[in-house]
C-alpha cells in the first residue's frame, strides 16, 4: 500500500509539472499551436458562451508528448523488480528525484582523483642524501639515499632524522647521541651519522669531522687490530669512534692555540703593537670557540651518564637484547665470543667509557677555560696600561693649559702698554725691564698657584 501510494503522489506531481511546461513544449516542436485559442489570454470579462466554447488542439500537437505522458501515468515498479532492472530503474529514479516537487538538485560532488594525493606528494621535493656506507666488516661505498628509505631501513620517525639532518644545521647544533630501538643517532659538530646493527651512514662525510670519523672508526674494523676476547659490538665501537674523534679534535685546536698564547703573554707587558694585539684577539675567540663546543660535549656527555635508562638501551642496542615490559628485566643471546658476566658489569663498562672521555672533554674544557682567563687578564692589563697613559697625556696637557694661560695674563698687560695711550712711563728706558720682570715673576706665581691648588684636589 506504501507503495502504491508513494507512486500515486509521485504520478500526480509529475503530471503537473507536465501541464504547466505544456505551453513551452508547443512552442518548441509546432510553432503554429502557438497561435490556437487554447495558448490564448482568457478575456477579462469571459461570457458564458466562451466559457462553453470547445478549444480546438490538432492531434499533431500532443503526439510528441504522448510517449513522455505514458511513462509519467505509469506507476514505478516494486522495489524487488528494480533489484533486477539497476541499469533503467537507476536512470528514472535519478530523473524523479531531479524534477520533484519541493526537491532541491543534487549537485555532484567533486570527486577526487586517485592521483590527486599523488600528484600533492610529488610535487613536494623528497630530500635525497648522499651518504657513505661502512659495513661491520670495514667495507664502505657512496650512494644515495632518500628520506623514505632511510626511514624503512632504520626503523627511525621523521623527528629523529630532523638531529642529523645537515640541512638544518642551524636548528640542530647542539651535540646529541639519541638511542633509538634499532639505531643510534650521533651529532658531535660537523660529523652527523646514524649506527645501527651491521652498518654506519655517515652525512656530509667530506668535512672534517666525517674524514676524522672514518680515519677513527675503519683501524678499528680491521680484523687484525680487533681482540676476539674483548670485542665490542659494532654499534659501540662506532660511538667510541666519533666521540675518540671529536675530543682529538678539540685537543688538536687546544695544542695549535696554548702555545701561541702563551707566547702572548710573555710579549704583551712590553710590546703594545696593533699585530700584537691583533693575535690576541683572535687566540681570544679561537678559545671561546673551543670552550663552548667542548662545554657543550662535556654537557652531553654529563646528561647521558645520568640517566640510566639511555645506558640500559646503549646496552639493548649493542646487544641482542629485549626488555620485557612492566619490568626492567632484560633478556639477552651473547656469542661465545662476547663473554659478559652479568648485565650490571655491562652496564659498568659503558659507564667507565663514558666517564673516561668526559674527563678528557673537561680536561679540554679546563685547560681552554684558564687560556681564556689568562687573555681576559692580560687584556684587563692591558687596558690598565693604556689608561694609565692616556692619564699621564691628559696631565701634561693640563699643564699646558695652565702655562698658557698664566702666560695669556702677561700678554694682558703687553696689550695695555700698547694701546698708544700717553702715559709718559714707556719713555722711560726702565719701564721695559720693569714690565718684562713683572710679566715673567707673575706667570711663574700664578702657575704654581694653580698647580698647587690641583694637587689639593688629587687632580695631580
Amino acid at each position: 500500500m506504501a507503495v502504491a501510494a508513494s507512486s500515486s503522489s509521485s504520478s500526480s506531481s509529475s503530471l503537473i509539472i507536465l501541464f504547466l511546461d505544456l505551453p513551452r513544449l508547443l512552442r518548441q516542436n509546432h510553432p503554429s499551436a502557438s497561435r490556437s485559442p487554447f495558448l490564448c489570454p482568457p478575456a477579462k470579462n469571459p461570457s458564458r458562451s466562451a466559457r462553453r466554447t470547445k478549444l480546438l488542439v490538432p492531434a499533431v500537437a500532443f503526439s510528441p508528448l504522448l510517449p513522455s505522458l505514458r511513462r509519467k501515468l505509469t506507476p514505478p515498479p516494486s522495489s524487488s523488480l528494480a533489484d533486477d532492472r539497476d541499469g533503467d530503474d537507476g536512470v528514472d529514479n535519478g530523473s524523479s528525484r531531479a524534477v520533484g516537487v519541493g526537491a532541491r538538485p543534487e549537485t555532484p560532488r567533486p570527486q577526487r582523483s586517485a592521483g590527486s594525493a599523488d600528484s600533492i606528494s610529488l610535487g613536494i621535493k623528497e630530500p635525497v642524501y648522499e651518504v657513505i656506507e661502512v659495513k661491520s666488516d670495514g667495507t664502505m661505498y657512496t650512494k644515495k639515499i632518500n628520506r623514505r628509505q632511510l626511514l624503512k631501513s632504520s626503523g627511525l620517525r621523521p623527528r629523529d632524522i630532523r638531529s642529523v639532518d645537515p640541512s638544518l644545521w642551524l636548528l640542530n647544533s647542539m651535540p646529541s647521541l639519541l638511542v633509538r630501538e634499532q639505531a643510534i643517532l650521533l651529532n658531535l659538530g660537523t660529523l652527523r651519522a646514524i649506527a645501527m646493527h651491521e652498518c654506519v651512514l655517515i652525512f656530509d662525510y667530506n668535512r672534517k669531522g666525517g674524514k676524522a670519523f672514518l680515519k677513527s672508526l675503519l683501524p678499528r674494523l680491521n680484523p687484525r687490530n680487533m681482540n676476539v676476547g674483548c670485542a665490542m659490538p659494532f654499534a659501540l665501537e662506532v660511538v667510541e669512534a666519533a666521540l675518540l674523534s671529536r675530543i682529538q679534535r678539540l685537543e688538536q685546536k687546544l695544542m695549535e692555540v696554548e702555545p701561541r698564547v702563551a707566547a702572548l703573554l710573555e710579549v704583551l707587558p712590553n710590546r703594545l703593537t696593533a699585530d700584537v694585539l691583533e693575535q690576541l684577539r683572535l687566540s681570544k675567540q679561537a678559545l671561546v670557540e673551543l670552550g663552548s663546543k667542548a662545554g657543550t660535549l662535556k654537557q652531553m656527555l654529563l646528561d647521558l651518564l645520568e640517566d640510566p635508562h639511555e645506558i640500559r638501551r646503549i646496552c639493548i642496542m649493542g646487544r641482542n637484547c629485549t626488555v620485557r615490559r612492566g619490568t626492567s628485566y632484560m633478556e639477552c643471546s651473547i656469542p661465545l665470543d662476547k663473554q659478559i658476566v652479568t648485565e650490571e658489569e655491562e652496564e659498568e663498562e659503558i659507564e667507565m667509557l663514558l666517564e673516561n672521555y668526559l674527563q678528557r672533554c673537561e680536561s679540554c674544557h679546563g685547560q681552554a677555560e684558564r687560556l681564556l682567563d689568562s687573555a681576559k687578564e692580560m687584556e684587563d692589563s692591558i687596558a690598565v696600561n693604556l689608561s694609565s697613559r692616556r692619564l699621564e697625556v691628559s696631565r701634561v696637557e693640563l699643564l699646558l693649559q695652565v702655562g698658557t694661560f698664566c702666560v695669556s695674563v702677561g700678554a694682558l698687560v703687553a696689550g695695555i702698554f700698547g694701546m698708544n695711550l700717553k702715559s709718559h712711563f714707556e719713555e722711560k728706558m726702565c719701564a721695559f725691564w720693569l714690565t718684562t720682570a713683572g710679566i715673567i715673576i707673575g706667570a711663574v706665581a700664578a702657575f704654581f698657584v694653580v698647580y698647587s691648588y690641583l694637587r689639593s684636589r688629587r687632580i695631580f
